[in-house]
């Protein structure tokens, strides 16, 4: 959004302040940004050898003139994942490595856009700053056009690309054979920029006969004038909403990078373990979800489970066992078989020395009724004590009836009762397609809910096995392993 320039552009008409010319420099890591900067303020106004993460402004008098100039850190480009990334430098000289580094910013940092805001009421150039000596790519167009667009539209008539490191390039190749030889990438940046270009050599700024500054200032008198003396105008409302939704973006990513890290950091160790008991009326899909979680057909589902049945794979870098159980009635307590509780209970007695997380399982296609979660929750404390809501999850099976609809509308529009089951368990829950066993990516999501919660009950981790479950355990229990084969020594206890 442009607005015609005002009589500080134009010059006070009794001479008493030089008119004023705002300058903008854009560009990603290791473009030689602040050097150019340097070179237009004709001194060492900005740290060359410090990573720039927030923008800066400088001025001086060229010719008469007030030139104020704002650096701004450098604009993020997606790392290529064949690439071996390393830790961000700023520019020394814009003759940078050949094979820049493209590190994603950082919470401390602030996107380059800010800058605009440093230089009211806009900036009459917009400088896009690109070093001969890194490779433009398709990759650093699509980067250029999202900070060209996160200043709003028209934002290109202002713009004009200088390069850097020209003295790099091999003797006697001017600039416009670089630009035609580097590829359609840089050459649609050239066009997008009206054409406009400039060549630097950060290198030579000390020497007398140095005219890189003058002839950059006559190119940006043109685009004014070809711009009939106007400037682009901030909105900066529009850019500190931008630059919030950056952070948001920004945390997102530094979560998800400290989950991988962290599950990098598992494997070639001991694994993690987590025992789990699937409980909830018959009928939900508990064996299904038992085996979407392990990743394979571990339990027959499809078919009423009369004994507890104890199975254990490797799920994302953890050791994960799971005892399915049989289903309870979901109308009362007493109207479950004796039989099946204490089969419940002894399910949880084979998760030695106890489950750290109980799996109430409840489909999103089944409403609950009052009398439906009352018997739920007397099942759970009857027959795991008042502590049980500590390590109770409930996880939506059937998560394909959902389609596009979040799981938290589905939660709305359950009503009352299935909120206060929720708050039951603290409301940890989870969505799960258990269609496809290992074919569910939210497996792993899971896995980190259930470790939140475990770290979230501190000293009780896990729900410690109670003497009555002991009683005739191997009346009713099926299992693959003897019970000193249990799981102990958990790492998350």
């Amino acid at each position: 959004m442009a607005a015609v320039s005002s009589a500080s552009d134009t010059g006070d008409p009794r001479g008493r302040h030089p008119p004023e010319r705002r300058l903008l420099i854009l560009g990603g890591p290791q473009s030689g940004k602040t050097s150019t900067a340097n070179s237009i303020l004709g001194d060492e106004v900005f740290d060359v050898g410090t990573e720039t993460t927030h923008s800066n402004v400088g001025q001086t008098e060229i010719y008469g003139r007030r030139v104020t100039v704002v650096d701004t850190p450098p604009w993020a480009i997606p790392s290529d994942p064949v690439e071996n990334t390393e830790p961000d430098t700023e520019e020394d000289a814009g003759a940078e490595s050949e094979n820049p580094t493209r590190p994603p910013q950082s919470l401390d940092s602030e996107g380059p856009c800010m800058g605009a805001i440093l230089c009211p009421p806009g900036p009459h150039a917009i400088l896009l700053v690109v070093s001969v000596t890194q490779p433009f790519t398709e990759t650093e167009k699509r980067a250029a056009d999202e900070q060209l667009g996160a200043l709003g539209g028209g934002t290109w008539r202002y713009s004009m690309v200088v390069f850097t490191g020209v003295d790099k390039l091999p003797k006697g190749v001017f600039i416009e054979e670089h630009i035609a030889n580097t590829g359609e990438a840089l050459q649609w940046l050239v066009e997008r920029c009206g054409s406009r270009y400039h060549a630097f050599d950060n290198t030579r700024k000390e020497t007398e006969d140095n005219t890189q500054v003058p002839e950059l200032m006559e190119k940006v008198e043109e685009m004014i004038t070809d711009n009939q003396g106007w400037y682009f105008e901030v909105n900066e409302l529009i850019l500190l909403e931008e630059e919030q939704a950056r952070r948001a973006l920004e945390e997102e990513r530094m979560r998800m990078e400290e989950h991988a890290r962290q599950r990098d950091q598992m494997i070639g160790g001991p694994p993690r373990e987590l025992r789990l008991l699937l409980l909830g009326w018959k009928g939900v899909g508990k064996s299904s979800v038992g085996n979407s979680i392990l990743g394979r057909r571990y339990f027959e589902s499809g078919q009423e489970t009369e004994l507890c049945l104890r199975r254990q794979a490797l799920v994302s870098g953890r050791r994960i066992t799971i005892v399915d159980t049989p289903g309870w009635d979901w109308f009362s307590v007493r109207r479950t078989p004796k039989r099946i509780r204490q089969e419940s209970q002894r399910g949880a007695a084979l998760l030695r020395p106890g489950p750290h997380t109980l799996l109430l399982v409840l489909p999103v296609v089944s409403s609950l009724t009052a009398r439906k979660r009352r018997t739920l929750l007397a099942h759970i404390e009857t027959l795991f004590g008042d502590n049980a809501c500590l390590h109770t999850m409930v996880l939506f099976s059937c998560g394909d009836w959902l389609g596009r609809t979040p799981i938290e509308e589905h939660i709305l529009r359950g009503g009352r009762e299935l909120q206060r089951l929720l708050e039951f368990c603290g409301n940890y829950y989870h969505v799960l397609d258990s269609k496809i066993p290992g074919k569910d990516r939210s497996v792993s999501v899971l896995l980190d809910k259930m470790e939140e919660m475990i770290r979230e009950n501190g000293d009780k981790a896990f729900l410690p096995i109670q003497t009555e479950w002991l009683s005739e355990e191997s009346s009713y229990s099926s299992d693959n392993t003897e019970p000193e084969d249990d799981c102990r020594g958990c790492q998350v206890q």
